[in-house]
C-alpha cells in the first residue's frame, strides 16, 4: 500500500466526540489513519426541564439587552423546544429586538436560519471573547440571556453580574458520561502503551471525561505524561484544548474551528512527530505508529516486532542486547510481567526477543535489515551517520 495519498496510513487515532464522531471518523480514515472510536460524553437534552420553560417564559414575558447563543445545536434546541411549548413566536420576537452575540459560525446560521441577525461574533469563537466584549459596554441594569452548552459558565455569568447585569441562563443541554465507558478506558489503555498516536477532542467536557476515567483506574498522570511525550492531543480550539494546556500538554489545534481544519492539522504535525526515517542496506526504512514504509510500502508491524523494531531505530547501526530488548516487550510477554525469570536470568524471556525478532522479519518481508549479533544481540544493518533529521520520533 502507498503512503502517498494517505498520510496518516500507519497512524492510530482515537475519536472521543459523542456528535458528529462518524464524519470526523470518515475524515481521518480516509486519509488512511487507522481510527480508534471511544466516545467520552453523551449529549442529554433537557426538554422537559423546568429550569429551561421558566427560563425561556423569563425571556419572552420581560425586556432582554443582550442574548448570547453560544452553539447552533444549543440554540435551534431551544427554539423547537420553545415551539413545543407554544413560545417560540414570542421568542423569537423578543429575540429579534435584543443584540445577539454568537459564539462562533454554526451558531450565526443558527441565528440566520431562525431569520434573526447577530450584532457580533469573535474571530476566535470564544466564549472569553464575548465575555470581554460585553464587559466593554455599560451593563449596569441590562439584561442578558446567555444559551449554555452542556455546562455550567459561572466565570462568565459572575463576571457579568459583577458589572450589574442579570444573568438568565439557558440551559438547554448538558454533556453527560457515556453509559457504557469500556471503549473509553480501552483508548486510555493504549495510549498509555503506545498503540495509539493522537487522540482528537472536540469539547472541554470530553477531555474532563478522558481524564476521569483515566483516574477512575489510577492512570491519569500515566496519560497526561504519554498526552506530554509520545500521544499528540489534537483539539479543535482552544476552549477545547484549555483543560489540557492548564496541565502542560502541548496540543495541535486549526486555525479554525472545524472538523475538516482539525484533521489537515494532525495530517501536518502527525507524521513529524511520531515517525523515524532511516537508511537500510540502501532502502528507505520510515518507522509509524504500528507500521513501517518501506520504500514507498506501507507494512503493518504487530506491537511487539514494533517494540523491538524502535529500541534498534534508536540506536541505528549499534548492537542492542537481548536483556535490553527485553525490557521494551511489552509485559504481557514477560515472565511475571518482569524482563527477568526467577533466577535472575533473562534466558525465558530472551526466548520471547528471539520470537519478536522473527515476526519482525517476516513483516519487513526482507532479509538483511535486522542482523543477529552472535552473542551480542541485534542491531539494524545501516549506517549510523545515515539518519534523515527530517521525521522524528517522539517517545513511544
Amino acid at each position: 500500500m502507498s503512503t502517498e495519498n494517505e498520510p496518516l496510513a500507519g497512524f492510530a487515532v482515537g475519536v472521543t466526540a459523542a456528535r458528529r464522531h462518524e464524519e470526523l471518523s470518515t475524515l481521518l480514515e480516509r486519509r488512511g489513519a487507522r481510527v480508534v472510536n471511544a466516545p467520552a460524553i453523551r449529549l442529554v437534552p433537557l426538554s422537559d426541564d423546568a429550569g429551561l420553560l421558566e427560563a425561556t417564559g423569563v425571556c419572552v414575558d420581560r425586556p432582554l439587552d443582550y442574548a448570547v447563543v453560544t452553539t447552533g445545536i444549543g440554540f435551534r434546541a431551544w427554539l423547537e423546544t420553545a415551539d413545543g411549548w407554544g413560545l417560540r413566536d414570542g421568542l423569537i420576537a423578543r429575540l429579534g429586538a435584543v443584540d445577539i452575540l454568537a459564539r462562533g459560525p454554526k451558531a450565526r446560521g443558527a441565528i440566520r436560519q431562525a431569520g434573526l441577525q447577530e450584532r457580533w461574533s469573535p474571530e476566535s469563537e470564544s466564549v472569553a471573547e464575548v465575555l470581554k466584549y460585553l464587559l466593554e459596554k455599560d451593563l449596569a441594569g441590562s439584561r442578558v440571556a446567555l444559551q449554555l452548552y452542556g455546562e455550567q459558565l459561572p466565570e462568565f455569568t459572575e463576571a457579568l453580574r459583577a458589572a450589574g447585569a442579570e444573568v438568565i441562563e439557558i440551559p438547554v443541554y448538558r454533556w453527560s458520561r457515556t453509559e457504557d465507558s469500556t471503549p473509553l478506558r480501552r483508548l486510555v489503555g493504549q495510549a498509555v502503551a503506545g498503540t495509539v498516536d493522537a487522540i482528537t477532542f472536540t469539547s472541554s467536557p470530553a477531555v474532563a471525561a478522558t481524564l476521569a476515567v483515566a483516574a477512575e483506574d489510577g492512570l491519569e498522570e500515566v496519560l497526561l505524561e504519554a498526552l506530554r511525550t509520545h500521544v499528540v492531543a489534537a483539539c479543535v480550539g482552544p476552549v477545547t484544548a484549555q483543560p489540557l494546556v492548564e496541565r502542560g500538554v502541548p496540543t495541535v489545534q486549526p486555525e479554525r474551528a472545524r472538523l475538516g481544519a482539525l484533521v489537515r492539522a494532525l495530517v501536518s504535525d502527525l507524521p513529524l512527530r511520531r515517525s523515524r526515517r532511516l537508511h537500510v542496506r540502501g532502502v528507505s526504512l520510515e518507522l509509524r505508529g504500528h507500521a513501517v514504509v518501506l520504500d514507498g510500502q506501507l507494512r503493518p508491524i504487530a506491537p511487539a516486532p514494533m517494540a523491538i523494531l524502535r529500541a534498534l531505530a534508536r540506536r541505528p547501526g549499534h548492537v542492542v542486547s537481548r536483556g535490553e530488548l527485553c525490557g521494551v516487550l511489552p509485559s504481557r510477554l514477560l515472565v511475571g510481567g518482569s524482563p527477568w525469570a526467577r533466577d535472575g536470568r533473562p534466558q525465558a524471556d530472551e526466548h520471547a526477543v528471539e520470537m519478536a525478532v522473527a515476526r519482525l522479519r517476516r513483516g519487513l518481508g526482507r532479509s538483511g535489515i535486522v542482523e543477529t549479533v552472535v552473542k551480542r544481540g541485534y542491531r539494524l544493518a545501516c549506517d549510523p551517520r545515515v539518519v534523515e533529521p527530517v521525521a522524528v520520533e517522539t517517545g513511544g
